[in-house]
């Protein structure tokens, strides 16, 4: 079957990555979902693995991560590029049966490496449901396909059953992306839930805002959007830009600021696989970085920048002006991690404690100390077990390694007090809850003179809605604000709803004109 053929044979509407992931997400839900009798309500044989088929670098792999975690589930990958038959199914050796009265020597298998694997991991994270993820499955070699399609159906490698509870997800290439690729037969496509990704910036853009992709990355894909993702072929070779080149690339340039390495082309090019997006790239880097020193962006949010800056950027190019407002953006979107990361540290450490309150009371200073000591080492158990299973975001362990180091630092503090264990401990959460309340203000007078800064420099409202529209769609800012306010904010947001609603109206006048 040629390439043109088969995708005249696919109707199917493409997904970006944000719909993708809630449809394998939607799917594993309904495939773990049980009755009254504790079964599963879809037969495993009918569990269709979902294929999700998508161009090189779209983020498919990072849709599985994302769902095992939100599900608490585990987590198993294998790419089948590297993989044999053998491998797959398991290694032949000679066994005596009993026959009708009769002994026979038969061929069996070994229990296959994936199928291994997979019991492997329920041994150390206690989990016993999860997903399979196989990467490149229409790259398995040709030794290997009839057992593949045997498993999709049965999930069955050679002799051995992939355990009740494991979901089968599966992606690859399309043929124009990977020459090692091989098309599907009609058998084994409709044995697969297919879902087709594309490279979307907007939901893209979303998902770089909560996880803390590099500013520079960020604002020039906002303003360069077809720079995002590009496959071209030239006389020079095959030139691209994936958004795993674009993560990649974010996480480099952190740690070359932290080390005071330079950030310049020969890095770039490293992963920005197009000469002519690595340079703009580049350039556009530098002047990211002049205008956070031009502007003092710190400053502003202080509110101790003079009319001299206001005036300069009133008279600035729109891409200098957007820039002084992402890098605004920006500098606050750290500081609503930092509240985030407290509130949910302070928050797991008081459930802790008051799970165990009855254990508290009247016990001695060592008693507490070891009680606490007690709490700290569960958790740290189960962070090995959740990273085992792949399914701890960053975010999350950062707020879970947080959480136990406070505790210890309590445990300390019981250790070497006076008085009553109950006593200490309240001391020690008043502490930290003083000191979320004052980062909460700290926050709100630098995002009140953030609006401030931004009402007095531009004229117009463009500059405005787009930085009210970074803080509504970040997950940490609108977090924060649904959770302490802004009045200015509040005032800003309605008048961008209102806006929205006037061009969909708009857009609705003039289509019923036509």
């Amino acid at each position: 079957m040629t390439s043109e053929t088969y995708l005249d044979m696919w109707n199917g509407d493409s997904l970006n990555i944000q719909e993708a992931k809630n449809q394998v997400k939607y799917a594993v839900i309904s495939y773990l979902s049980k009755d009254e009798f504790g079964e599963y309500k879809i037969q495993v044989e009918r569990q269709r693995p979902i294929f999700l088929v998508g161009p090189p670098g779209v983020g498919k792999t990072e849709i599985i991560s994302q769902v095992a975690e939100e599900m608490d589930i585990a987590l198993v990958s294998y790419s089948m590029t590297h993989h044999t038959r053998q491998s797959a199914i398991g290694l032949p050796f000679i066994s005596e049966h009993q026959y009708c009265g009769e002994s026979y020597r038969t061929t069996e298998y070994t229990m296959s490496e994936i199928i291994a694997s997979v019991y492997d991991k329920m041994e150390e994270t206690g989990k016993r449901e999860g997903m399979l993820f196989l990467d490149e499955i229409n790259c398995v070699s040709e030794t290997l396909a009839p057992a593949m399609l045997q498993f999709l159906q049965m999930k069955i490698f050679g002799r051995h059953r992939l355990p009740e509870g494991w979901v089968v997800i599966t992606a690859g290439n399309p043929l124009e992306y990977n020459n090692s690729a091989r098309e599907f037969d009609l058998a084994t496509l409709d044995r697969l839930k297919r879902i087709d990704v594309e490279p979307e910036i907007g939901p893209w853009l979303v998902y770089a805002r909560n996880n803390a992709v590099h500013a520079a990355v960020l604002n020039y894909l906002s303003i360069k959007k077809d720079d995002f993702y590009s496959v071209r072929l030239t006389v020079d070779g095959k030139l691209f830009v994936t958004a795993r080149g674009w993560v990649d690339l974010s996480e480099m340039i952190y740690l070359y600021e932290q080390n005071d390495i330079e950030v310049n082309l020969e890095l770039v090019n490293q992963y920005i696989q197009d000469e002519r997006i690595a340079r703009d790239f580049t350039s556009y880097y530098d002047l990211f970085y002049r205008y956070r020193r031009e502007y003092d962006i710190a400053g502003i949010l202080a509110g101790t920048v003079g009319e001299q800056a206001i005036e300069k950027l009133l008279n600035a190019p729109f891409d200098e002006r957007i820039t002084v407002v992402r890098l605004i953006n920006d500098a606050l979107s750290s500081e609503f991690r930092r509240e985030f990361v407290k509130s949910k540290v302070i928050d797991e450490v008081m459930n802790r404690i008051k799970f165990q309150k009855d254990e508290f009371l009247g016990a001695k200073l060592d008693k507490a100390a070891h009680i606490l000591k007690s709490i700290s080492s569960d958790m740290e158990d189960n962070l090995r077990e959740r990273k085992k299973a792949h399914s701890i975001s960053r975010m999350n362990e950062r707020v879970v390694r947080k959480s136990i180091q406070t505790i210890r630092d309590i445990m300390h503090n019981v250790m070497g007090g006076i008085g009553e264990p109950s006593s200490i401990i309240t001391g020690e959460m008043s502490k930290l809850n003083d000191e979320r309340n004052n980062l909460i203000k700290s926050i709100q007078h630098r995002l009140k003179n953030s609006f401030s800064f931004i009402e007095k420099s531009f004229e117009g409202d463009n500059e405005m809605m787009i930085f009210v529209r970074t803080l509504s769609e970040d997950k940490y800012s609108a977090g924060f604000l649904a959770n302490h306010g802004s009045e200015e904010y509040s005032r800003w947001s309605k008048g961008l709803i209102m806006s929205d609603r006037e061009q969909e109206l708009t857009t609705e006048i003039e289509e019923l004109k036509q």
